[in-house]
């Protein structure tokens, strides 16, 4: 039992060394990515039912560092705004797969081949998803509605340009750790406990290669949330015990695409046959994709490499490693809002919601949006841990204010608070 504990222990660390320079760079690179790709740029680019709508969602959405959860929120929003049905399928297929974190952290657990074919394959996958909606998904959901200018931070493209450097670090060093350190340190958790608890090559016989075991990868990814960047050290972890690169690569574009809450989301606000052709889609592609990649390495004459060779000496990749343990150790201290502080001077009324199905800043941010949006609110905060909105104003519909915060995918789990409540 000792030596478990330490084989795991040494595999966590390793793991984490390897990958923490590449990670660190991923997080600075997103950081630059939320300040030049605003919302207002996107929404501009989405409009319309044509094939080069969807590709230019693809894009979009290939290096974001967005998982299927906050996703979500940010597609919806982009389809009020007059993204079409397609193009907001494609961004929600392609972008949770990939980011420029999780492309960093690929490359140095998996290698090249990988790091290159992933993102490839994402933007097809967006491709290839939202051309069948254009072509089948009909009744893909209303109309985008005529909302007035949001001009708070969030959406502010004059704040976007205002010290931009450090909104960068902010987001890229806070923000997007904040979202996904839980997710990340459970995946690392979960591959050293692969790689202590499993001899070399264990999985070789049961699920090596070939469509059977890319089915059962499917199985277990489709329902299961992983973001893109933490499944990628339970993947090298599985490889390293005889799991075919195809089979792997079959869980990193299934776990982070799809999840049952994210499916079931879909379903709400882009209907029953956009969601059924978003998840066909997205295992048709990941088996395919998986099959290309087994071939691919075959041809090569070899099996993918757990871990590929350092370029980085040791000594860098330990000061990376408690860099980023420090980054992710702040990133826990969660802010208590989102947005301006309530009831400015002139309005005359405030109003607080309880919001179910809040998970990350990005579900915080496209909340206050939408809320900002609505005539006759002045001001709206989000506290994400406590899970609510207040908003303040004068002439407001509370209703509308509800149905607005529904659009995105999430509940008003109680009634709105009579006027002025604290």
């Amino acid at each position: 039992m000792i030596d478990f504990f330490i084989r795991f222990a040494l595999s966590i660390w390793e793991t984490f060394r390897e990958m923490s320079p590449y990670l660190l760079l991923g997080f600075f690179v997103a950081g630059v990515l939320s300040v030049l790709v605003r919302p207002e740029l996107v929404e501009r680019h989405l409009g319309g039912r044509g094939l080069w709508q969807v590709a230019k969602a693809a894009v979009f959405g290939v290096p974001l560092p967005l998982c299927s959860c906050g996703v979500i929120p940010v597609a919806a929003s982009l389809r009020r705004h007059g993204a079409g049905a397609g193009a907001t399928t494609s961004f929600l297929i392609s972008t949770p797969q990939t980011g420029v974190d999780s492309i960093m952290v690929t490359y140095s657990l998996l290698g090249p081949v990988f790091a290159v074919f992933r993102p490839v394959v994402a933007f097809l996958s967006g491709l290839i998803g939202g051309a069948l909606v254009n072509a089948l998904g009909r009744k893909a959901g209303p109309a985008a509605e005529t909302r007035q200018a949001c001009t708070a931070e969030c959406c502010s493209p004059v704040e976007g340009r205002r010290g931009g450097f450090a909104r960068a670090m902010r987001y890229g060093f806070t923000t997007l750790p904040r979202d996904i350190n839980r997710a990340l340190i459970v995946g690392i958790i979960v591959a050293g406990a692969i790689s202590a608890a499993l001899p070399d090559n264990y999985l070789a016989g049961a699920l090596g290669g070939g469509i059977l075991s890319m089915i059962v990868m499917m199985a277990v990814g489709i329902p299961v949330y992983v973001c893109a960047t933490a499944s990628v050290p339970i993947a090298a972890a599985l490889i390293a015990k005889g799991v075919s690169p195809g089979a792997a690569l079959v869980f990193l574009m299934t776990g982070p695409a799809t999840n049952a809450a994210t499916v079931t989301t879909v379903w709400k606000i882009m209907g029953k046959r956009v969601a059924a052709i978003y998840l066909g889609s997205v295992a048709a592609s990941a088996l395919a994709a998986g099959l290309l990649l087994d071939a691919v390495f075959t041809a090569r004459g070899g099996h993918a490499a757990a871990h590929v060779h350092r370029m980085l000496p040791g000594w860098a990749q330990t000061g990376a490693a408690v860099v980023l343990l420090a980054v992710l150790a702040g990133a826990f201290v969660r802010p208590r809002r989102v947005g301006a502080v309530p009831r400015p001077a002139g309005t005359e009324r405030t109003a607080r919601f309880a919001i179910g199905g809040m998970t990350c800043n990005h579900c915080a941010l496209a909340v206050q949006r939408a809320l900002m949006e609505s005539p006759g609110v002045a001001s709206a905060s989000v506290d994400l841990g406590k899970g609510e909105a207040v908003v303040a104003g004068e002439g407001f519909d509370e209703e509308k204010l509800a149905k607005a915060i529904e659009e995105l995918g999430y509940t008003v789990a109680k009634a709105v608070r009579p006027d002025g409540a604290k």
